[in-house]
């Protein structure tokens, strides 16, 4: 389990490949589309390219049109969210030792990519009894994890850029939760969030109802921090599509299985097809892609 680097990166924000030590292996890092003003070719393509053949893995369940690119390369093993609602499933005993020697591990920063880099560091084996189920239940929002994921999931929640409490949850996981100490900094992270909550519930008080079927709030002008998590899945209690709008962009969640393909619907890439974030200035032309009138559309992009 020693020995591993760690690197924490989301599908717009990947590390330089000078700056991640020997061979790599990257989960549960989707490859980047237009959705958030990035694109596979600027931000992805660069990764791997520059890793060459230092990259030993890239494990991933986003959807995304540039999977076929890597068919025929062992080293990408690559799926659809509907296949795998979580990644740290597809991280098997028989992956890792093909795989062979990785130094650095390129985790994203939720509990499902940490769970991921945990797993890897074990040799393809659950930190617990049933983490696996643990992160599709987070990832999917569907089902309820278990108490130590939801403690974890928490701690994410109220503190979603902080490395140290990355690094720590990985080492907690990878330790198989032996040390029951580091619960202590977890816990304290995850307590931040009940006034992250009681704001969210403020902002969801200002929901509005948009046919056919959503409901649209803008959550640009608040009293603090928020769950954004929280607040769209509010939303989905009260329509089958939520849309939140938060300064420079929207993101727009339907439950996991909904039926709903944000992809399709917005003629984007990759990502995930029930929960997708696109810069503001494309509120408009989604609202009308979900069937929303123009004259409506209109005017909630024009709200400032």
């Amino acid at each position: 389990m020693h020995g591993f680097d760690l690197a924490f990166a989301s599908p717009r924000k990947l590390p330089r490949a000078r700056d991640l030590r020997g061979n790599v292996a990257v989960l549960d890092i989707a490859f980047a589309s237009e959705a958030g003003g990035k694109s596979f070719e600027t931000v992805t393509l660069p990764l791997i390219q520059d890793l060459g053949p230092r990259l030993a893995a890239w494990v991933d369940h986003h959807d995304s049109a540039h999977h076929a690119r890597f068919a025929g390369d062992p080293r990408f093993v690559l799926s659809t969210k509907a296949e795998h609602g979580a990644c740290p499933e597809m991280i098997t005993p028989e992956l890792v030792a093909r795989a062979g020697r990785v130094d650095t591990l390129v985790c994203h920063v939720d509990f499902d990519g940490l769970a991921s880099g945990a797993k890897w560091m074990r040799g393809g084996v659950e930190p617990y009894p049933g983490c696996d189920d643990d992160a599709r239940a987070i990832d999917t929002r569907i089902g309820v994890p278990g108490p130590a994921a939801t403690r974890m999931d928490r701690a994410l929640r109220a503190r979603p850029r902080d490395q140290a409490l990355f690094g720590l949850i990985v080492r907690h996981l990878a330790s198989g939760l032996s040390d029951p100490s580091l619960w202590t900094p977890i816990d304290q992270a995850g307590a931040e969030l009940a006034t992250m909550e009681a704001e969210t519930r403020r902002i969801a008080l200002r929901y509005e109802r948009v046919e056919p079927g959503l409901v649209l709030v803008d959550a640009s002008q608040r009293g603090g921090a928020y769950d954004k998590t929280l607040l769209l899945l509010i939303g989905q209690e009260r329509a089958p599509i939520s849309v939140v709008v938060d300064n420079d962009s929207i993101t727009f969640a339907a439950r996991f299985d909904s039926g709903v393909n944000f992809l399709e619907t917005f003629k984007i890439s990759g990502g995930m097809p029930t929960r997708i974030s696109l810069q503001r200035s494309r509120l408009q032309e989604a609202l009308v892609a979900l069937g929303v009138k123009p004259t409506d559309a209109s005017r909630l992009a024009a709200t400032p």
